[in-house]
């Protein structure tokens, strides 16, 4: 399973909700909480090609994008491939 990076903020909804979709599958991830790491936030913004919104989820080199983006490759029947590739 390729890892899974999601970049977060403790006061976010689909923040929370991205991290819940992933529970729910067994999939273990990182999680860069940029209110208490706010060096992390220009590293996030690069990553995420200027994305400056939580949550920005990475499975390996791929950005996934943000909690929409998620749910959608879900319900597409996309993300368990995506994790498992």
């Amino acid at each position: 399973m390729k890892p899974v990076e999601i970049y977060t903020s403790p006061l976010c909804g689909f923040c929370h909700a991205a991290k819940r979709l992933l529970n729910q599958k067994g999939v273990s991830f990182s999680e860069v909480d940029v209110l208490a790491n706010p060096d992390r936030k220009s590293e996030m913004i690069q990553r995420a090609n200027g994305g400056r919104t939580v949550p920005q989820i990475f499975v390996g080199d791929i950005h996934v994008g943000g909690c929409d983006e998620l749910h959608a490759l879900d319900r597409a029947g996309k993300l368990d491939s995506l994790l498992a590739s």
